[in-house]
């Protein structure tokens, strides 16, 4: 009996086994054979192996050997091939039949094949045929030899379809470039740089329909000097859709992108005309998609210098470098006259410059030149500035300081003026620094009688500036104004019973010839002589002591320093000194009273073994006197009547000399006021400048810093 070749589609209702090739991998080539071949298989038999090959690759099938209990219909028996379910043919008989499947391999649609292997049990006689023997191999598919679909669906490749092995890969023709789906030929336009002065630039294909899929790209760069001006023929037309606004671009469009400013996109069949750049450099970029009916743009491009207008004119001030033109990256600059400052928006700048940019504007607007402006002069504690010239503190101002006269005045009088110069600062030719110094000893009214203090009469106001009146523990003692804050005084006044007073029981009255008028100010410290010892009030050497203010005076015409002895001062014996006081007078019937006034007494200077010899007198009458030491001279005369007394202590003994009074003793000491015989004993200030002075120096350079 001959084989029986069929092809029908097989529904496999139940498997008993199911074989898959044992590399899970996909192979290129292999033999698949019936069970127990080439021995006879046996009953009831259902197999099934699954070939899978590489993707791209199809599945060729070649039956070497067949030898299957033939049936109609392969009915018992048989050998059937499928691809996805899809029977490709069922097979039985024997090779020797005249169309032996063998000789005509069986191919798969795809890289997938089944072969299902079926025997029957109704053989009542003994099986001896041997199954079949089969190889296959992976055959690559040709891909782009398929015929069209028919479905309206696009060929593989829009222009040249290559086969590659289990592939395939699409190119295009030249001035194409394949698109990112790697099957779509897209025109290759734009992508260059146009850098002539002028040139013309048009669409693919234009005037005609441009290609779809475009995404062209053109950029027109010149130096940086010119700007390009773009001029788009009349023939315009790209599709759009109208809108109320106008034309709106969805699918295709030409877009103008200019440095710093917003991308436009034009689009419909109006042409844009001429475009003003004002930039050396231009992108332009087309987009068509697949659809839609553009027929494009043309247009050419020329090119213009960049000018920068004339900078104009800046008053009091000169613009460099002067020129017929201005163009791109030219620089200028502004300089004032002397005297004048570079001014931006209120503020002083040092230098200026600007430069013509790509807009034809210059990047910063002209400066203002101003008149330099020194500012207000320094204020002058005690004095004042005058301007002699000038006009609001500007540039070439001259300005005088001056001191409140008659009770300040210059260093050696001389009067200093400064100039406003161009570095802002006023300046002289003096190396002095104006500085106003008090004026001591000069006060504005004399006394012009000669009176005694005991009996004498008041002082007018304005005669003595330098007399202090000092409250200290509640009972009254004089002092000396001597500098603007500083007080000389006797020591023993400020000392009680060997110690030395608090400063805050000492008041300071000043500038008045009235105790009804005090207005008391205090002390910031109290320095007295470190030699001074006197605690059985038997020995007043070194009798002096300095109270320091603790605000500053200002000097006027009731309070005054006076001057303190000049350095080798002599005292010449019958020179008429001024005592002057609030200490106690007497009155006609020789009673003591202590006075409300400021009293004064004009008393000469006594020889001093004159003096001498009174005080040893005096210890030969009465015990407890002092004694008279080269730091005391005495002042007074023989027969009384004038002389300092209680609450004097600490007072002035002034000496005139040319119209300057100076402080030539401190009442310190006697023995019965005013009495005949006896004197007055002052401290000899003139022997103490040199602790007066490092006193003041130390106590000024501790409070100025």
């Amino acid at each position: 009996m001959g084989w029986t070749y069929c092809v029908i589609w097989f529904l496999c209702l139940s498997v008993s086994e199911c074989w898959q090739l044992p590399n899970s991998e996909p192979v290129i080539h292999g033999e698949v054979q019936s069970p127990q071949y080439p021995r006879p298989y046996l009953p009831n038999l259902l197999k099934e192996w699954d070939i899978l090959v590489p993707e791209g690759y199809q599945i060729q099938l070649s039956l070497t050997n067949l030898d299957i209990k033939a049936t109609l219909g392969c009915y018992q028996d048989s050998l059937t091939v499928l691809y996805d379910q899809k029977v490709l043919g069922k097979f039985c008989g024997q090779e020797n039949s005249t169309d032996h499947p063998g000789q005509e391999p069986i191919l798969s649609q795809g890289n997938r094949m089944t072969l299902i292997f079926k025997t029957s049990n109704s053989s009542p006689e003994v099986q001896q045929h041997i199954g079949f023997s089969a190889t296959y191999k992976a055959i690559d598919i040709d891909e782009c030899s398929k015929p069209d679909s028919g479905d309206g669906s696009y060929p593989l490749c829009s222009q040249i379809c290559i086969n590659t092995p289990g592939s395939y890969r699409c190119s295009c023709h030249h001035d194409y470039k394949l698109h990112l789906d790697q099957h779509t030929c897209l025109l290759s336009c734009g992508g260059c740089i146009f850098d002539k002065h002028e040139g013309h630039l048009s669409s693919p294909g234009y005037p005609r329909l441009s290609p779809p899929f475009l995404s062209c790209k053109y950029i027109i760069s010149v130096e940086p000097r010119f700007t390009v001006t773009l001029n788009f023929t009349d023939n315009f037309h790209i599709e759009s859709m109208d809108t109320q606004q106008g034309p709106k671009c969805l699918h295709h469009w030409l877009q103008v992108t200019i440095p710093d400013r917003e991308p436009m996109k034009l689009c419909g069949g109006k042409s844009p005309g001429l475009i003003a750049t004002n930039s050396s450099t231009v992108r332009l970029d087309y987009h068509t998609d697949n659809e839609g009916l553009s027929h494009g743009w043309s247009l050419d491009y020329s090119t213009d210098v960049v000018k920068c207008p004339f900078p104009g004119k800046v008053t009091k001030g000169r613009v460099t470098p002067v020129l017929t033109e201005y163009f791109y990256r030219d620089y200028i600059y502004v300089t004032c006259d002397r005297g004048y400052k570079l001014m931006m928006d209120g503020q002083k700048i040092k230098t200026y410059s600007a430069m013509c940019q790509k807009d034809r504007q210059w990047h910063l607007p002209l400066p203002k030149c101003q008149k330099v402006d020194c500012g207000e002069p320094k204020p002058l504690l005690n004095g004042g500035v005058t301007f002699l010239s000038g006009f609001q503190n500007q540039y070439g101002s001259v300005v005088q300081y001056h001191c409140n006269e008659p009770f300040y005045s210059l260093p050696g009088g001389v009067n200093v003026s400064f100039t406003c110069e161009t570095d802002r600062k006023w300046r002289s030719n003096h190396t002095i620094t104006p500085t106003c110094i008090p004026v001591c000893g000069q006060p504005t009214k004399l006394i012009s009688a000669y009176q005694r203090i005991i009996g004498g009469s008041n002082a007018p106001d304005k005669t003595i500036p330098w007399q202090v009146l000092l409250r200290v523990d509640g009972q009254r003692a004089g002092g000396i104004v001597i500098a603007d804050r500083w007080i000389m005084t006797a020591a023993h006044v400020l000392k009680h019973n060997g110690q030395q007073v608090s400063k805050e029981s000492i008041q300071i009255n000043m500038g008045v010839t009235d105790v009804s008028q005090l207005s008391p100010v205090y002390a910031a410290s109290v320095h007295i002589h470190p030699k001074y010892n006197n605690p059985n009030d038997l020995d007043y050497d070194n009798d002096i002591a300095l109270i320091k203010l603790q605000v500053r005076i200002t000097f006027n015409s009731s309070i005054m320093p006076i001057c303190l002895p000049a350095k080798g001062a002599t005292y010449v014996t019958g020179m008429m000194g001024l005592v002057s006081g609030f200490g106690l007078t007497d009155t006609a019937d020789s009673r003591w009273i202590v006075p409300n006034k400021l009293k004064y007494v004009h008393l000469p200077v006594v020889e001093q073994e004159t003096c001498n010899n009174s005080i040893t007198l005096l210890k030969r009458k009465r015990k407890n006197v002092p004694s008279l030491t080269n730091n005391m001279f005495c002042a007074g005369v023989p027969e009384g009547g004038k002389d300092s007394c209680h609450s004097d202590n600490g007072g002035p003994f002034a000496l005139s000399e040319d119209g300057l009074f100076w402080v030539a003793g401190i009442v310190s000491w006697g023995v019965d006021c005013g009495q005949q015989g006896t004197y007055g004993v002052y401290t000899r200030v003139a022997n103490y400048l040199d602790w007066i002075n490092k006193t003041m120096q130390k106590k000024f350079t501790k409070f100025n810093h």
